[in-house]
């Protein structure tokens, strides 16, 4: 089995999947089996709810303030386990901060609006913007959803605006300084807040 929860650089990560209906060309996952001090983060099958439970279980988050869940897959795809492990870790530690880290697709993957009730578990969205046309983010994402996919991830995340108090879109530092700028005005128009990653670091 994979790791499930992992530490990076003090933060505290939940990896839940390796679906994923992108295959970004700068993702982290193409680079080796692990990040952080997870051994392995690949699962050979998706894990249960359980195995997530346990994992939960096995890992003292009763003095962790925040978590997110970010692993070698989008978290939406395993959506009813992530909402699941959410409630969960809310039950062991009412006070713990969560934040989603996603692709934005979250609907296109599961047929349905999702942005409120993701919303109602996570106290911050984080949506990877990586582009700010959608001719640029198909090429770069690689994303099954061409032609689609952009305009969705943009309406999910003015969804999570309505909903989420902290809601931010995020592009990695391996595009160029005019197309983060282009990128950030993108982000403007649906409320979100902005950041800038660092591929380097990973984050």
């Amino acid at each position: 089995m994979a790791d499930i929860v992992y530490t990076l650089e003090g933060g505290v990560y939940l990896n839940i999947t390796n679906k994923c209906p992108c295959n970004c060309a700068f993702c982290i996952r193409s680079k080796g089996d692990a990040v952080g001090d997870a051994e392995k983060l690949w699962f050979d099958e998706e894990p249960t709810f359980e195995e997530i439970k346990k994992a939960i279980d096995d890992f003292d988050f009763s003095k962790v303030d925040n978590a997110v869940f970010c692993g070698y897959g989008e978290p939406t795809n395993a959506y009813d386990n992530l909402l699941a492990a959410a409630k969960y870790l809310r039950s062991v530690n009412p006070d713990i901060n969560l934040r989603l880290n996603t692709n934005g697709l979250s609907d296109l993957i599961n047929g349905k609006p999702t942005a409120e009730e993701l919303s109602e578990n996570f106290d911050t969205i984080s949506v990877s913007l990586n582009e700010p046309t959608s001719e640029k983010y198909d090429k770069i994402t690689r994303n099954i959803y061409p032609g689609r996919a952009f305009d969705a991830m943009l309406e999910f995340t003015r969804e999570c605006v309505k909903y989420c108090k902290d809601v931010r879109m995020t592009v990695v530092d391996v595009i160029s300084e005019e197309e983060i700028e282009q990128a950030r005005l993108v982000c403007e128009s649906t409320g979100a807040k902005y950041k800038v990653r660092s591929f380097a670091r990973g984050r």
